[in-house]
């Protein structure tokens, strides 16, 4: 598991990330194009537009961190965080279509490639000095991001190594250019210009997943199963759904317990589970535990099932006689039926002639009402 962090540790680490990614991106920005202009570089220059999409896209998680950071209201009980999510979608829309214009305008250059302009070796340099930067600025940002387990974040840092990529790319298409490929620098251009627009489909393709609550990958699941399963008193899981909201997971969990126990142990069992899956796994947040005797997800599809009221209205019905001296009655939801449990004083169980009437009585009552399997009779020790 990772460090754990409180919320506000979290913010201010993100934060903090956003604003250094910024910084060096205003620094990047400026250089890449002032130099692709002044040595002739479409590459360069599409490099730079890159760099200030990577600039545009720290202001963006700037603000989805402040905003996601909030702590959950009335209005958004689950919290804030699918504001990042939202964040990451506007990110991803906004790389296909500057990748996309990128790729568009330089097309249009070729089309008239004695226009073109030709790079100098000023634009190797800069290539150069971005592909250390935007390394350096990867691996920081990808450290923070697994600290705070920040998908945005990280979505962040993966657009940073892009731009170390791309830079690869220009330097390659400006070397190649000098050599004498005229076409080089432009098809630099391009490439790079693909690359950004697919990170950014990548990007939203991803956010729309968890905004639509796709489920968290089979693996994890599967894992989040078999510690379930795990668990002392559960003897299976009937449904499971789980779903993704920001850098956390929501878990949904039907687990089936023995239908003899008492509804307190079988709380303290659903207690135990949401507690052992939020302390073992780090991306999960909370935790519904359904606790149910059997599998019943077809059950009762025919008809309500009986409520207490309605037993003890036929009680009142077939068992008059002795309603009087019934303490009290549970009710068992087993196979879509029920089990009626009739708890009685011990002295009633010295009188048999009274008893085998009572049985009778009982047998009519099962037998006249279907949805009733089964009644079981209970005598209580009288407290001295």
């Amino acid at each position: 598991m990772t460090e754990l962090l409180d919320k506000a540790s979290i913010s201010k680490l993100k934060a903090r990330a956003s604003y250094v990614g910024a910084a060096i991106n205003v620094f990047q920005t400026v250089i890449k194009i002032s130099f692709g202009i002044l040595g002739q570089s479409a590459a360069l220059i599409a490099d730079g537009i890159h760099s200030l999409s990577d600039l545009l896209s720290d202001l963006l998680v700037i603000i989805a961190v402040k905003l996601g950071s909030r702590e959950a209201d009335y209005e958004h009980p689950y919290g804030h965080r699918r504001f990042e999510t939202i964040a990451t979608v506007i990110l991803g829309v906004s790389l296909v279509v500057i990748g996309g214009g990128i790729t568009w305008s330089v097309m249009n250059r070729m089309a008239h490639p004695e226009h073109l302009p030709v790079p100098n070796l000023i634009g190797m340099g800069i290539a150069a000095l971005s592909i250390f930067i935007n390394e350096g600025l990867y691996q920081y940002t990808k450290r923070i991001a697994r600290k705070t387990r920040s998908k945005l974040l990280l979505a962040n840092a993966w657009h940073q190594r892009s731009d170390a990529i791309s830079s690869i790319v220009v330097l390659f298409g400006i070397g190649a250019v000098i050599l004498g490929y005229p076409l080089a620098d432009a098809i630099a251009a391009i490439v790079v210009a693909l690359m950004v627009a697919k990170i950014g489909l990548n990007l939203v393709l991803e956010s729309v997943k968890e905004l639509v609550d796709t489920s968290l990958p089979p693996k994890l699941v599967a894992e989040i199963r078999k510690a379930i399963m795990s668990i002392d008193g559960v003897e299976g899981i009937h449904l499971l759904r789980t779903r993704q909201m920001g850098e956390d997971a929501l878990i949904d969990a039907h687990i089936i317990v023995d239908p003899r126990i008492t509804v307190s142990e079988g709380h303290s069992i659903g207690d135990t589970v949401r507690d052992e899956l939020i302390s073992r796994f780090d991306d999960i947040m909370d935790v519904l535990v359904h606790v149910d005797p059997e599998d019943d997800e077809a059950l009762f599809e025919t008809g309500k099932p009986l409520m207490r009221r309605d037993v003890n209205v036929l009680l009142d019905k077939y068992l008059a006689e002795f309603k009087v001296s019934i303490d009290d009655f549970r009710i068992h939801y087993l196979n879509g039926q029920i089990e009626v449990e009739l708890i009685l004083p011990f002295s009633l169980s010295e009188q048999p002639v009274l008893i085998d009437k009572l049985r009778k009585q009982c047998k009519r009552m099962t037998l006249k009402v279907q949805k009733i399997n089964n009644i079981i009779l209970f005598f209580k020790q009288d407290e001295e």
